[in-house]
């Protein structure tokens, strides 16, 4: 699930990158891309990977 999520943020980044939007310091490029590294990490953690059993 926060492999998904890594992947929307980086295509965020992406299109703030390409189209050369200017916005506030909170949702620049950088930090929007900074946000899915974090989302991946945790990903390959194994943190949010797996849905959990029901009993």
């Amino acid at each position: 699930m926060l492999g998904i999520v890594a992947a929307v943020l980086f295509f965020i980044s992406f299109l703030i990158n390409a189209a050369d939007l200017s916005t506030n310091d909170v949702f620049s490029s950088t930090n929007v891309m900074l946000l899915g590294l974090t989302a991946l990490a945790l990903h390959v953690a194994g943190i949010g990977s797996t849905w959990p059993r029901r009993r």
